[in-house]
Order: C-alpha cells, then sequence, then structure tokens
C-alpha cells in the first residue's frame, strides 16, 4: 500500500520517539549498573524492568517500520503499545516503596515518549491511512 508523504513523515517523526524511548530506556539501564556497582541499592525489580524496557524498544521501532509500510496489525500493535505502557509504567511507578524517586522520574520521561507516539497514532491522518479491515473487532 503507497502512503501518502505526510503520513511517511508522521511515521519518521513515531520512530524517532521509539528511538528516544529506548535511549532514555538505556540510560536508566545505565544508571542501575552505576549504582549497583557503587554500592547503592538496585533491586531485582530495577535492573528486570529496566531491561525489558530497553528490550522492548526495539521491538515496537520494527513494528512501526512495518506499519510504515502499510502493516494494519503492526500499526494496530505500536497504536495499543503506546497507548497502554505510559499508564502502566506510571501506575507501576506510583506504588509507594516499590522503586527511588530517580528511577520513577526516568521511567516517566521514557513514558512522554510514547505518550506523543500515542498521539500521532490515534491522529485522524494516521486513521484515514490505516482504515479498520473487514473482521477486526
Amino acid at each position: 500500500m503507497a502512503m501518502a508523504a505526510s503520513t511517511q513523515s508522521t511515521f519518521t517523526t513515531i520512530k524517532k520517539y521509539v528511538v528516544l524511548f529506548g535511549a532514555v530506556s538505556a540510560i536508566v539501564l545505565g544508571a542501575v549498573a552505576v549504582m549497583a556497582f557503587t554500592g547503592h541499592e538496585a533491586t531485582p525489580f530495577m535492573w528486570i524492568r529496566a531491561v525489558i524496557l530497553l528490550g522492548a524498544a526495539p521491538l515496537i521501532h520494527r513494528m512501526a517500520s512495518q506499519a510504515a509500510a502499510g502493516s494494519y496489525r503492526a500499526f494496530d500493535r505500536v497504536r495499543t503499545l503506546a497507548t497502554v505502557m505510559p499508564v502502566a509504567l506510571i501506575g507501576v511507578d506510583l506504588i509507594p516503596g516499590l522503586c527511588p524517586a530517580w528511577y520513577a522520574v526516568l521511567q516517566g520521561v521514557s513514558a512522554l515518549a510514547l505518550v506523543a507516539v500515542a498521539v500521532l497514532t490515534r491522529g485522524s491522518a494516521l486513521r484515514a491511512a490505516f482504515p479498520k479491515p473487514s473482521g477486526a473487532k
């Protein structure tokens, strides 16, 4: 499916936000490593979450690339992940005592990049480029 230049431009922006999400996730993982190696607290939760979120970034980027090539399924996945992940990230960070404030703030910054993706993927231009296929829920 050939997409308009404006649609491709939007996907370029989406991919940049996903890269930003990945970069902040890498910073978080690096900060956890520094904390651990300097004798400060770095809980298993912090390690596991940082690794998972950094690992999710290239997968979301790949889905965004597939969506830019016309895949409705990839578009729907990016749109869903970009909507659900920030809510989950911030919601978990609000649990008292689960993680230090600096960790929650950095995770919140990464969530902002995904919020931007959610806004772009729910905009009228991309919704028009990806009409709901027949038989889709």
